[in-house]
């Protein structure tokens, strides 16, 4: 049995996480300007949802209060579609404001029409083609559970991040696994000689092909044989 304990580990790396349209609306400026003003949140906190690492699944959840740190701090965030392309607004010109209340993150990007690609984004989203918000983030304190099953993100910045629309956001079942080799081998190193090989026990049934299919050459030892099953 794998120990848990080592989900304590805080992740580095940049962490995305995706949330349906809530209340989520793009409009002609009040002031009768050419802008357009895009509202929406990118995160509902105090809600849960599952997570999957390699160690099994897993409850996250965003707490009240998470982003009152980097948004006080000036995080310099972007709104982009995908989490790429050009910048259709941002906090640090001034053309989007970030603020956390009792929902969630809320967005209020103001967009230029004469944008050729804040017109796709507005067509896609008159037509339903983008139903869903997602930012990038980095989780600067956590907490988990004592059997850790779930986690609880306290804090996380936003700076160098960003929020933006997407087709549909990477899945929050998955999201959480996207470990590089360097962190990879970092958890490998933290692991028993027996779990390391429950580890490679678990890799070898799941990309070992049938045995019908695969002629083994009798005079291999057993570790020769394994290397030939597995294609090594």
């Amino acid at each position: 049995m794998s120990d848990l304990s080592i989900r304590a580990e805080r992740p580095t790396t940049l962490q995305r996480r995706a949330v349906p349209f809530r209340d989520v609306e793009l409009r002609a400026a009040a002031t009768g300007g050419s802008e357009l003003t895009f509202t929406g949140y990118a995160c509902v906190t105090e809600t849960g949802y599952e997570m999957s690492d390699w160690l099994g699944d897993f409850t996250e959840v965003v707490r009240q209060g998470a982003f009152a740190k980097t948004l006080n701090e000036g995080a310099d965030v972007p709104f982009l579609v995908n989490h790429g392309g050009l910048t259709l607004a941002r906090t640090k010109s001034g053309t989007m404001q970030l603020d956390e209340d009792t929902t969630g993150l809320h967005v209020e990007a103001r967009l230029d029409p004469a944008s050729p690609h804040v017109a796709a984004l507005r067509s896609a989203m008159d037509r339903g083609d983008v139903d869903e918000m997602s930012f990038g983030f980095w989780i600067t304190r956590q907490q988990w559970s004592p059997d850790f099953d779930q986690r609880d993100i306290l804090e996380v910045s936003l700076h160098k991040g960003d929020v933006s629309i997407v087709n549909y956001g990477a899945n929050p079942a998955t999201a959480g696994a996207q470990l590089n080799a360097r962190e990879v081998a970092s958890q490998l190193d933290r692991l028993s000689a027996e779990q390391r090989r429950e580890v490679f026990d678990r890799l070898a049934a799941e990309f070992t092909p049938a045995p019908e299919l695969v002629e083994v050459d009798e005079d291999l030892d057993f570790f020769r044989a394994r290397a030939t099953v597995l294609g090594l």
